[in-house]
């Protein structure tokens, strides 16, 4: 048993080719007792979505050729799908939110683009075109950066520049965004090591000068210093894994606590989570790497009020559980829930 006993409702986003039938529910009961519900398969190919706290709606991406974005509600009987619109771009894999609640971005894996949505404030529905920019150029490994590949987008806290990562280019992007949410011409905020990959950045929760970039490539997680102008440097880089292994893996997945006391990684091939503390500062020091319980920990959502991880494991097709301590360590359990085709997981009704 893992935690306070309390219910955990739970979505894993699933794909097609992996058998995969939409939105699987997940859910634990007050005895801590995990259960598998029904599937909700107008949400085909889910690969990541963002919460809206203002309109109580899931934006979910579907990493099809053709990519869409859904726009979904939670409720009292179960799922039910509000709009689709298209992604602007092949194989979308990240999505993020302003915090006003207005403007939707949307990171496209295939060609490199970036669509930036505006929303109804009313309704929190798309409305109008999407504005969208294709990135150029290419990386020095010719097998996974013989192209441009959008992999993660988020935005500034005061809403006035949207941050892309080009695991193709090696480049961290900043476009300006205009009071009436138009997407400015990009320009390169940070250039990192050629080959390396990078795939998802965070800004830490309380630091505004601080951010980390995770490159998939290189398995390294870099601290950053946020500039006044937009731009990034960089100050640290550490591997994310052990400096005794030799195997094969690949970065995949990166999140802080709410505190900015605790920043985590998920490693693909040595099937770990690395730990890390952050200072007061917001400089890194490993604590530890936990086994995550399965193969190619995709993904991994940190629940911190009810004390654990929730780890989606894109090959095993299986979601485990770790304990969450209260110095942010990780102990795995023996949850261990059959998904097939999983690649995330979501809080249904977040609060």
């Amino acid at each position: 048993m893992t935690g306070p006993l309390c219910t955990i409702s739970l979505a894993a986003g699933t794909y097609r080719g992996g058998g995969g039938r939409g939105l699987c529910t997940l859910e634990r009961d007050t005895a801590g007792t995990w259960r598998i519900g029904p599937a909700y398969p107008a949400a085909s190919n889910a690969s990541f979505s963002v919460f809206s706290p203002r309109h109580r709606l899931h934006y979910i991406v579907e990493e099809d050729a053709i990519g869409r974005v859904g726009v979904h509600r939670h409720g009292d009987q179960g799922w039910e799908t509000l709009a689709v619109v298209p992604a602007g771009g092949g194989a979308p894999c990240h999505i993020a939110l302003d915090r006003e609640g207005t403007l939707l971005a949307v990171a496209n894996y295939a060609g490199g683009s970036v669509a930036l949505i505006r929303l109804d404030p009313d309704t929190g529905l798309p409305r109008g075109e999407n504005q969208v920019h294709a990135n150029q150029g290419s990386g020095p490994n010719a097998a996974r950066q013989d192209a441009p590949h959008a992999h993660w987008v988020g935005f500034s806290p005061d809403r006035r520049c949207l941050y892309q990562t080009d695991l193709g280019t090696d480049h961290l992007l900043a476009f300006g965004i205009a009071a009436d949410g138009t997407l400015g011409t990009p320009r390169v905020a940070f250039a990192a090591p050629p080959g390396s990959g990078p795939r998802h950045l965070v800004l830490h929760p309380r630091l505004a000068h601080r951010a980390y970039l995770a490159s998939e490539l290189s398995n390294t997680l870099t601290t950053l210093d946020r500039h006044d102008d937009g731009t990034f440097g960089a100050t640290e880089t550490l591997s994310t894994l052990p400096a005794a292994w030799h195997g094969d893996s690949i970065l995949a997945h990166l999140a802080i606590n709410a505190a900015g006391t605790q920043l985590y990684v998920s490693n693909r091939g040595h099937d770990s989570i690395a730990v890390f503390a952050l200072d007061g500062d917001g400089r890194p020091t490993l604590l530890e790497h936990v086994a995550s319980g399965g193969a190619s920990p995709r993904f991994f959502l940190l629940l911190e009020a009810a004390r654990v991880m929730v780890v989606a494991h894109e090959r095993a097709q299986t979601v485990t559980v770790l304990s969450l301590a209260a110095d942010g360590r990780l102990t795995p359990t023996d949850v261990v829930l059959p998904i097939p085709g999983v690649g995330y997981v979501l809080e249904t009704d977040p609060t």
